[in-house]
């Protein structure tokens, strides 16, 4: 059964069930069983389970990482949660050095099924050390799985399917899709790592999207309708694994790509799609690849510049309109796409 919820509360479902079903799981993290619960995520499943298997931890994030792939190596399925994607980067000789080659150097007697889970965001002045989107440094590591997704659906069977794998798991969220809503099936579920969805049909061109961008070209595409351009929406929702075939397939469809992404746009995951799509199948495209990432700078912090750094919709829809090469591409009307701002950004108070 089908019924619409938040990102949020599939995120939160995705933890309730699994932990009924898997007597091996537990989470902890900074402020999983405080009174915001990591955005209301973890409130219900720190009731239904008590202390015992959600509960607080010190701020020490290399050594909470250790923890927990020891526990792993010793049967049981940990959940680490860090509110910020910024401070994995405390973690990552435990990360990349042990949680990653631990089933390769054990000759695959050893396997370390821990999920990391981290959120991504921008606005209230988080700025250059609490915005920034790392994906691209977990996915260049061998061993690791590195999951974003996009909405409600994706978040929960996503979620479900990471509690199943026996290889670590990066799950990163975007904050600003907490409050989006999609239709959600009530019952457990799990959607596979490495298979994207088209999550709108189109011939004119491809944008291949992650996280909140999918949400930004979804906008695009619907500008590009009025101008007579039908855009192809694929959503990767993982990168590591990555669905090439899926996303070769709409390319050779549509002979023209856009690559939106939400972190760098210097050795990411644009450069990385470009790479391999012209190293593959380079004869098919009718025009070089476009693509929609952040300059190559800190954050910021001040609003008017967080405005002329992060990209959306109306990027894409110049994209667009450059490898479609329209003689007299019309005008984007200033009310024609939704200002980009987080739900329930006004609610919202900080720091976390």
């Amino acid at each position: 059964m089908s019924r619409v919820i938040t990102y949020r509360e599939a995120v939160s479902e995705a933890f309730v069930q699994g932990f009924s079903q898997d007597p091996s799981l537990f989470m902890m993290g900074c402020g999983v069983t405080d009174s915001k619960g990591i955005f209301g995520t973890t409130l219900e499943v720190a009731k239904r389970f008590g202390d015992g298997r959600v509960f607080d931890i010190p701020l020490s994030e290399n050594g909470i990482t250790g923890f927990a792939i020891g526990a792993a190596l010793a049967g049981l399925r940990p959940v680490v949660v860090h509110q910020r994607s910024d401070f994995l980067l405390l973690t990552m000789d435990q990360i990349i050095n042990n949680a990653a080659k631990w089933k390769y150097m054990s000759g695959g007697k050893l396997s370390v099924p821990i999920v990391i889970r981290s959120i991504v965001g921008r606005g209230w002045g988080q700025a250059a050390q609490h915005s920034q989107n790392l994906h691209a440094l977990f996915a260049h590591i061998p061993g690791l799985n590195v999951v974003l997704p996009s909405d409600a659906r994706d978040a929960k069977g996503l979620m479900l399917t990471a509690f199943h794998v026996t290889s670590p798991v990066i799950f990163i969220e975007h904050r600003w899709l907490h409050e989006t809503s999609a239709e959600v099936p009530e019952e457990p579920y799990q959607i596979p790592f490495g298979k994207a969805e088209i999550k709108r049909e189109g011939a004119d061109l491809t944008i291949a999207a992650i996280s909140q961008m999918v949400i930004e070209s979804l906008k695009a595409a619907e500008q590009l309708e009025q101008e007579g351009i039908q855009a192809e929406i694929c959503d990767l929702r993982t990168i590591s694994p990555l669905d090439w075939e899926t996303l070769l397939g709409s390319v050779r469809k549509t002979g023209r790509l856009i690559v939106a992404d939400t972190s760098w746009r210097n050795f990411g995951l644009s450069a990385e799609i470009s790479a391999r799509l012209y190293e593959t199948a380079g004869d098919v495209l009718k025009a070089p690849v476009e693509r929609i990432a952040l300059p190559h700078g800190p954050t910021p912090c001040a609003a008017s510049l967080e405005k002329v750094y992060y990209p959306g919709a109306e990027a894409i829809v110049r994209s667009a309109r450059k490898l479609i090469s329209m003689k007299q591409p019309t005008r984007i009307r200033p009310s024609s796409i939704q200002k980009e701002s987080p739900v329930g950004q006004k609610e919202f108070v900080g720091p976390f």
